[in-house]
């Protein structure tokens, strides 16, 4: 009986501890998606990922672009998801804006996560689009 208790007791504690090979469950990598975007984008995207400024093509008085809104009404879906990871990993500096780069400063599963969520704030017949071409 006592070799059942510990066993069974093992069992369950080894469900207890993530060891990097269960994916994260939808609910939870929406949440982080939100939350990634929330704390590293929406300051220059804005909170809905509406942007902030009312033309993104056009460029600041230093020189740069704004960021673009990535609700869907510019040009994010347009790009393939590798073209987009590229973009939050190097920034946009070389592209005439002023996006840092994340590639350091989130981890790989946070930098999914915002693609995620960026892809759900977009009107459903773009992301069906987006879906058709990319995924």
């Amino acid at each position: 009986m006592k070799v059942l208790i510990i066993l069974s007791s093992a069992l369950f504690l080894t469900g207890c501890f993530d060891n990097g090979d269960t994916p994260v469950a939808a609910k939870d990598s929406a949440q982080l998606g939100q939350v990634t975007f929330e704390k590293n984008c929406a300051s220059c995207h804005g909170k809905s990922g509406q942007g902030l400024v009312k033309d993104w093509k056009q460029r600041q008085a230093d020189g740069k672009f704004p960021a673009p809104p990535v609700n869907g009404t510019a040009h994010a879906w347009h790009h393939s998801p590798k073209a987009l990871m590229n973009t939050i990993n190097n920034g946009g500096i070389k592209l005439g804006g002023w996006m840092p780069g994340f590639k350091d400063q989130l981890s790989e599963e946070e930098k999914q996560a915002a693609l995620d969520y960026i892809h759900d704030l977009w009107p459903e017949d773009t992301q069906k689009k987006y879906d058709k071409r990319f995924k």
